[in-house]
């Protein structure tokens, strides 16, 4: 609860005149368009996710980067290009997440643009794997603002942690942990809040109330439990929970299986958010991770002529008419809980 209370009290001191009017304005007109079933937009998006890099040291095998499966480009976020993101949405933007797909801290410069949305008075957060959070990369985080820090850690013993982070070393995961609490406390900051997020699969779900036990012994502040994606769902896998409230998924009693989310005909998202790849393609959400729906590319565009174009208005119309034909929309769980502790 407590870090709940400070993440409000956080993005309210980040609320501007500005953005106050920019976020009435996305939630009349989504309101609207619910009711009309015909897509309008006014204002630009409240949060954005952004993508430092698809690098990854993991080989994680539900993950894109872990399986270095991607179809489209790969690289890392320009300073550049995060310049120009910045001076094109700044005014607007609320709430910006340095994460899309790939280990954020592999960009060298990473940290350096955490800082700049930071001073742009942007509520910042980015989640990672933990293995580069050195002694050096742990003070720059909080010296640079950075509001929430997400920290994998997907088991609480080596065995179990690296069925599913492959290659991965739990004990940096633990020290990387240590680290930026260090340094949290002596340069007297009050963030990062730092989350333990445990992606729930059925590798890992005996040792929930283990990583409860070393979540407090750590002093984190606040242990995430999140649902798994599977791509290959229907017929069942070995990644699937056997605790159903940690499962997206539901068994039809035949040995196949169903997404529990029904897939409404609206998304709060697509009016309210975006993504942007390393590579400045616009993008609807996190579910569409090769970028098969690119709503245009901001290296040659504004965000605004991107955000309001036709290509993203047919989108939303489309989600608005028969969301469960749009094929990134089929294993979505907007609106499904992640457990936290």
């Amino acid at each position: 609860m407590l870090i709940n209370l400070h993440d409000s009290i956080s993005l309210a001191s980040k609320l501007t005149p500005k953005r106050i009017s920019n976020a009435w304005k996305i939630w009349r007109s989504y309101q609207q368009s619910q009711k009309t079933g015909s897509a309008k937009i006014q204002g630009l998006p409240i949060s954005m996710a952004i993508e430092p890099t698809t690098a990854c040291n993991l080989r994680c095998p539900e993950c894109p980067s872990g399986l270095r499966s991607f179809t489209r480009p790969t690289g890392k976020l320009d300073p550049d290009l995060f310049e120009k993101i910045m001076q094109d949405v700044s005014d607007h933007l609320l709430y910006l997440t340095f994460y899309f797909q790939g280990e954020p801290y592999l960009n060298p410069q990473f940290l350096d643009m955490v800082k700049i949305a930071s001073d742009h008075k942007i509520y910042t957060t980015t989640s990672t794997n933990a293995h580069f959070l050195d002694d050096k990369n742990a003070k720059k985080t909080v010296e640079g603002g950075l509001n929430r820090l997400i920290i994998s850690i997907d088991g609480a013993s080596q065995e179990t942690y690296e069925s599913y982070r492959k290659e991965g070393d739990l004990s940096k995961v633990l020290e990387g942990t240590k680290n930026i609490l260090k340094w949290r406390k002596r340069l007297k900051s009050t963030s990062p809040k730092v989350v333990w997020q445990f992606l729930v699969v059925r590798p890992n779900e005996h040792e929930i109330p283990k990583i409860k036990r070393l979540a407090k012994e750590y002093g984190v502040d606040k242990v995430a439990f999140k649902t798994a994606q599977i791509y290959d769902y229907k017929n069942g896998s070995d990644l699937i929970p056997t605790i159903d409230k940690y499962s997206r998924y539901k068994s039809n009693g035949d040995g196949t299986y169903s997404i529990k989310n029904q897939l409404e005909n609206k998304c709060w998202k697509m009016w309210q958010s975006c993504v942007i790849t390393w590579d400045g393609q616009v993008i609807p959400c996190c579910f569409d991770k090769d970028a098969s729906h690119s709503m245009g590319n901001i290296s040659k565009q504004s965000f605004k002529e991107v955000w309001h174009s036709r290509p993203y208005q047919n989108f939303r119309d489309a989600l608005l008419t028969s969301r469960s034909e749009i094929e990134i929309c089929k294993n979505c769980t907007e609106g499904l809980k992640v457990w936290a502790s």
